[in-house]
């Protein structure tokens, strides 16, 4: 993925997690529960473009956030 695109798309998982009062060890701990093996560390990196975002990933964050596609994707 472009690092531009990875970056929007970091600022948009924050946002949408910070409109939902949901900080980043919350959003980590319900994905752990859900079968995803990712830390708050991961999450950090991910909504500031450094780590890259895996389909399961996106899967489990529109479910728990309960967005859509185009709310994480959008750019």
């Amino acid at each position: 993925m472009d690092k531009i695109i990875e970056k929007k798309v970091g600022e948009n998982i924050r946002r949408l997690r910070e409109q939902n009062k949901m900080t980043q060890d919350l959003l980590a701990a319900k994905m752990q529960l859900l079968g995803c093996e990712i830390t708050r560390s991961a999450v950090a990196k991910i909504e500031v473009g450094q780590r890259h975002l895996y389909p399961d990933e996106i899967i489990l964050i529109k479910k728990i956030l309960g967005v859509s596609y185009e709310d994480i994707f959008s750019v």
